[in-house]
């Protein structure tokens, strides 16, 4: 099974940007992204990639879904 995740941009350089997560940073790669994002966005990352990208309000739910089944803290 895989697991795709919304993560925050906080930093974009040509075609990578770093994203984070609770607390967790990542760098990932904007190649595949049809909507490309900006600072403040959320993308929906999975394997290094961005594969799209969220409005807040989207992505502030299904991490609270995420928090709620796994019983962590993301937001």
């Amino acid at each position: 099974m895989c697991l795709a995740i919304p993560m925050e941009v906080l930093k974009i350089d040509g075609q990578s940007a770093e994203v984070q997560v609770g607390g967790t940073r990542q760098t990932v790669r904007l190649d595949l992204i049809s909507e490309f994002p900006e600072v403040g966005d959320f993308v929906i990352v999975h394997a290094g990639f961005a594969l799209t990208r969220l409005d807040r309000e989207e992505a502030v739910a299904t991490l609270k879904l995420f928090e709620e089944g796994l019983n962590v803290e993301l937001i």
